[in-house]
């Protein structure tokens, strides 16, 4: 046993040393470069073999949320080692096209490569102005067959999935809306394989403190796209931003940003039916929030699976970007690892072969940095 525990040790050292000497941190978005002054919101998704795309928003004039912003994305043929250019792929005039939410459909017989989807919305006011009602906020999505070269033209399914008072199957007041941000899903087992699924957020009404009024929810299409369904929001007053993952037992599980900081803590809702209702609601005190944006990631393997956080580890302020591990799907976080003391905000995770992940975060609110880590050797330091 001492024998075999010594080569799993060698081994994860020598792994670890790879991908130390082969993948170095690389910004693939740095502001003030290009054409523009600021890059925010990262999103990375696997195409086939070792294809990664990496998408941002491209802030023209400043780092606001709102004005004239394109959705951008970068392609790495290598599994991370090396980028293409800066290649624009959403806009909206000189209005705002944001939050990038990718996603592969793998199910659809005519696609056999696979078919991305890049969720994004476009807005016409400020987030401020839009709980107001003075604004439009849209829901679309372009799709790629050949893994990111060239994008179909905008399909806009805003009626189907964001209900407002001139909705005619529906009377709700619906203003704000944001995909996830961060990388959408696709149910893999079960009676729901191949749903395509994107975690969101509104806002319901008029205006409360400490915007009581965001919902998080959720929208589903079972027909590739064709037609969509709306998940019921969460119940809790103030969830926003939430990324989803299915779990090894086909369970949905939401991982949701709350907005007004009462507890500083992440909420987690689950639902046993692909999204259609919610099981269980609560806040997971071991993933602590600064209100910011987080991702979730099920690292897939043969014999096991490892559920990975990643977001801001503070209470204070967005910083120390860290990845956290389950080997429970949730119940418990075994393993942290800290991966940037410094500022630190956004984050997405990718899953890039059966050893290693990316992480695509804000670093120092001056860039957007990827890098390569491998679960095994954080697990076993």
């Amino acid at each position: 046993m001492k024998l075999v525990f010594l080569s799993y040790l060698l081994f994860t050292f020598f792994i670890s040393c790879q991908i130390k000497k082969e993948f170095k941190s690389i910004a693939l978005f740095k502001n003030q470069t290009e054409d523009y002054k600021c890059y925010r919101i990262p999103a990375l998704v696997k195409a086939s073999n070792q294809i990664i795309l990496a998408f941002a928003e491209g802030r023209l004039m400043d780092c606001n949320d709102f004005g004239n912003v394109d959705i951008l994305q970068r392609k790495s043929m290598d599994g991370g080692k090396n980028w293409s250019d800066i290649k624009v792929v959403a806009q909206f005039g000189d209005l705002q096209a944001g939050n990038p939410a990718p996603v592969v459909d793998w199910f659809d017989p005519n696609y056999p490569d696979g078919r991305i989807f890049l969720f994004y919305n476009t807005g016409d006011v400020s987030e401020h102005n839009m709980r107001l009602g003075k604004g439009v906020r849209e829901v679309m999505y372009i799709t790629s067959i050949d893994q990111g070269e060239s994008w179909s033209k905008p399909v806009n399914i805003t009626e189907q999935v964001h209900f407002n008072k001139t909705t005619t199957q529906n009377q709700k007041d619906w203003r704000t809306h944001a995909n996830t941000p961060g990388h959408a899903l696709q149910f893999k087992r079960g009676k729901y394989r191949g749903r395509i699924y994107v975690p969101a957020n509104h806002s319901i009404g008029e205006p409360q403190e400490r915007y009581n009024e965001y919902q998080a929810y959720g929208f589903y299409s079972d027909d590739h796209g064709k037609t969509w369904s709306v998940s019921p929001d969460i119940g809790v007053s103030s969830s926003n931003e939430s990324i989803g993952v299915e779990l090894t037992n086909g369970t949905l599980m939401l991982n949701v940003r709350e907005q007004n900081g009462d507890s500083k803590q992440r909420i987690v809702a689950l639902s046993t039916n692909g999204g259609e209702s919610w099981d269980k609601i609560y806040f997971d005190e071991e993933l602590i929030s600064p209100v910011c944006q987080s991702s979730l990631l099920l690292f897939e393997q043969e014999q096991s699976n490892i559920l990975i956080y990643s977001g801001p580890n503070s209470t204070e302020k967005r910083e120390k970007m860290t990845l956290k591990f389950s080997l429970d799907e949730g119940e418990n976080w075994t393993k942290e690892k800290e991966i940037y003391s410094g500022g630190a905000a956004y984050s997405d995770l990718v899953q890039i072969n059966n050893e290693v992940i990316g992480l695509l975060y804000e670093k120092d609110f001056s860039e957007i940095t990827f890098e390569i880590f491998t679960p095994k050797v954080i697990l076993s330091e």
